[in-house]
């Protein structure tokens, strides 16, 4: 069979997911080089060549280190002006507060600051706005509480960069304000004594796909930097950043940004320091989500993460940023069980409105450029995570949106998730501006709004008129991208953990997918809610164990439980599943198509 770069590999151009299947390739002459000067195995070195690094970047990419891709603080626009006048604050010994976003990135954002404040002998307050009683980002009545409560200055993270209202008020009464953010800028700037944000449209840093965790980082080496000019630090004394790097980590992780350069190397040294638990609210965090072994991006983004996030999305706003600024054990145990008891809260709201908000999507029309589900009453602390479940199952851009009738007026809040290759955020604002929306913005992968309910179906087509050509130039919208071909008898240990060096794997750096091709179903059953347990065998009668999360209701789970009869490619990560002190390697299925 032709497996030439532009053919679908084994000829699957519709797999049961819908998915044209294409293989990664890359130089030869590179991947002999890489093997050559870097003596690692064939298998790798095509894994690099096939994520676009080459020869004479392969050693950095082996061993990302944070000195090697660190940005200078100075390309930021408003970096050391920022960094200035927190000293100046310092110095003056004025009331600080940090007004942070109630999500992951921003409540890693705020305990940097607040951590690394500390260190200077401050204690600066914190503020994170309730989701439903206040909504996303600074708001005027806030602002003019800390200005009442005697807050001089106030330093926004992960919010403010579109707080035109809020900060015209702020500036009003007098209240100092540093923006730091990474959300998609118009072209007017909101007031401020400093606004960072490398995605401003005259910032240089070419840190745009930067979390906003990872630019507090950066504002962290810049307060550093300024604070050795002032005489304030020396090399005796100067705050450790590689201390704060599991906080700028897990920020990173959790706001699914692309993990390459920078981003990819704070997530890497992050996860170092992170192992160690010894930062008290992530020890406690990770006591209670059963978390043993060393952190890595899966215990940062789907057991931690999850749990600070439940704070602001169903419990108290601002337990996330307690969790981790404090450093008594006992009240880190004490907020870790109350993030716990909120995320299995939240869980079970998910798991409702997800049912309803699926079935509504499942009655749009297939031409849909963006998947937009409605209802009364559905709560806003789990619409976004239901929005990434409806574009994980469709491969489309998804919005979800609750709509509060008792408010006076009425009103949608929505949360949307996108695909590579579509900008979201850019055609929310773009909707905002043309006058569909009441507020909204975000970056491209994501985005939140606030709507008038009877906009909504306006909103709709004017989303999917917007992003139809976008989708249908996003080839990675429609493509399964394979790394290779493996047999069940050479999905070995050795080679698990052997791609596990290629790591820390996200957005941007995927982890290796393979195909299985031609394998028999020799064992499945339905486990949980909806996963499918299976065990594959190949032609020589070798066999690996498999399974495939979320998949049961859906074709491709239908075929796995039915296959006994057929052969089928499957298409999956290899992971090390550990039971009882044992290891054994494991398929995780992502796709499958039929053999013939």
């Amino acid at each position: 069979m032709d497996q030439s770069q532009d053919a679908p590999l084994l000829g699957v151009s519709a797999s049961l997911l819908g998915k044209s299947w294409r293989l990664r390739t890359g130089s030869e002459d590179d991947v002999s080089r890489i093997v050559r000067e870097q003596r690692i195995e064939d298998v790798l070195a095509r894994l690099i060549v096939a994520r676009g690094i080459g020869p004479d970047d392969a050693a950095r990419f082996l061993t990302p280190r944070l000195k090697d891709y660190f940005p200078d603080p100075s390309s930021f626009a408003d970096m050391d002006k920022a960094a200035s006048l927190l000293w100046d604050a310092l110095e003056a010994k004025r009331s600080i507060a940090v007004f942070a976003d109630y999500d992951v990135d921003g409540a890693t954002s705020a305990a940097q600051l607040i951590r690394w404040m500390r260190t200077q002998g401050a204690a600066p307050r914190h503020y994170v706005p309730d989701r439903i009683e206040e909504g996303y980002g600074p708001n005027i009545a806030a602002f003019e509480r800390l200005h009442q409560d005697g807050v001089e200055l106030v330093i926004t993270v992960d919010c403010g960069a579109a707080a035109h209202s809020a900060l015209e008020a702020a500036a009003g009464i007098g209240l100092e304000v540093i923006v730091v953010d990474h959300h998609l800028m118009d072209g007017a700037f909101p007031p401020s004594a400093a606004l960072v944000n490398p995605n401003r449209p005259d910032d240089q840093s070419d840190c745009g796909h930067m979390a906003a965790a990872g630019v507090t980082y950066i504002l962290l080496a810049a307060l550093n930097r300024e604070g050795r000019r002032r005489g304030h630090i020396d090399q005796s004394n100067a705050p450790d950043l590689l201390a704060f790097a599991d906080l700028a980590a897990l920020g990173t992780v959790c706001d699914v940004v692309p993990l390459t350069g920078i981003n990819r190397a704070i997530v890497a040294q992050g996860l170092k320091v992170m192992s160690r638990w010894d930062q008290t609210g992530l020890a406690a965090l990770a006591e209670i989500a059963g978390i043993s072994e060393p952190a890595s991006v899966y215990h940062a983004g789907f057991l931690l993460g999850p749990r600070i996030n439940a704070g602001g999305r169903v419990g108290q706003a601002d337990l996330g940023v307690q969790l981790l600024t404090t450093d008594s054990s006992e009240d880190a145990t004490r907020h870790a069980r109350r993030l716990d008891l909120s995320n299995t809260e939240r869980r079970a709201i998910e798991a409702e409105v997800l049912d309803a908000a699926i079935a509504q999507v499942e009655r749009q029309g297939a031409d849909r450029a963006v998947l937009v589900a409605a209802g009364e009453g559905w709560h806003p602390g789990v619409i976004g995570v239901v929005a990434g479940r409806i574009k994980e199952r469709f491969d489309k851009p998804s919005i979800v949106i609750g709509i509060d009738r008792d408010a006076q007026p009425a009103v949608g809040k929505g949360s949307g998730r996108s695909v590579p290759g579509v900008n979201l955020g850019g055609a929310i604002a773009a909707a905002r501006e043309a006058g569909l929306l009441l507020s909204g913005g975000g970056h491209a992968m994501a985005g939140g709004l606030t709507v008038n309910p009877d906009a909504i179906n306006a909103l709709i087509e004017f989303l999917d008129a917007r992003l139809a050509p976008e989708l249908a130039a996003a080839e990675d919208a429609r493509t399964r991208w394979i790394d290779g071909i493996l047999s069940p008898a050479a999905a070995t240990l050795d080679l698990c953990r052997s791609i596990e060096t290629l790591g820390p794997f996200g957005q941007g750096n995927p982890e290796p997918r393979f195909v299985m091709p031609d394998v028999r179903v020799t064992y499945a059953k339905r486990v949980g809610s909806d996963h499918v347990r299976a065990s594959l065998e190949g032609s020589d009668g070798a066999r690996v164990a498999a399974i495939g999360f979320r998949l049961a209701d859906l074709p491709a789970g239908e075929a796995l439980l039915r296959a006994s009869d057929q052969r089928l490619h499957i298409a999956g990560r290899l992971k090390i599943n550990a039971w009882q002190g044992r290891e054994s390697v494991q398929l995780q299925i992502e796709d499958i198509a039929p053999a013939n």
